[in-house]
């Protein structure tokens, strides 16, 4: 199960900045839209799934205090689009028609 959990939370978080204007938000931000979803979690396991996603290329990192500070990267924003697939990250499932 955590497994699953932490794949539908790595595409919660590309999701997430993908939707923002500038592509960018907080660690606390993407924890609170985590939580919407249904997975609460700390700030450190976010930031652990986001460390993950910036080794993966799909986000980049910058930290800012007591928070870090994700950038939807080409890669993410490519698995976001179906245009390729990250592992580790949840697919994004087919839009309806």
């Amino acid at each position: 199960m955590d497994r699953i959990v932490r794949e539908e939370a790595r595409l919660i978080i590309l999701r997430t900045l993908a939707g923002e204007m500038d592509k960018r938000l907080n660690s606390e931000l993407l924890r609170r839209s985590l939580e919407s979803f249904g997975i609460g979690r700390s700030r450190d396991w976010v930031h652990g799934e986001m460390r993950y996603l910036e080794q993966l290329g799909a986000v980049a990192i910058v930290s800012a205090g007591s928070v870090l500070v994700a950038c939807l990267t080409r890669r993410g924003e490519d698995h976001v689009e179906r245009r390729a697939l990250l592992d580790g990250v949840k697919p994004m499932s087919a839009p309806d028609l």
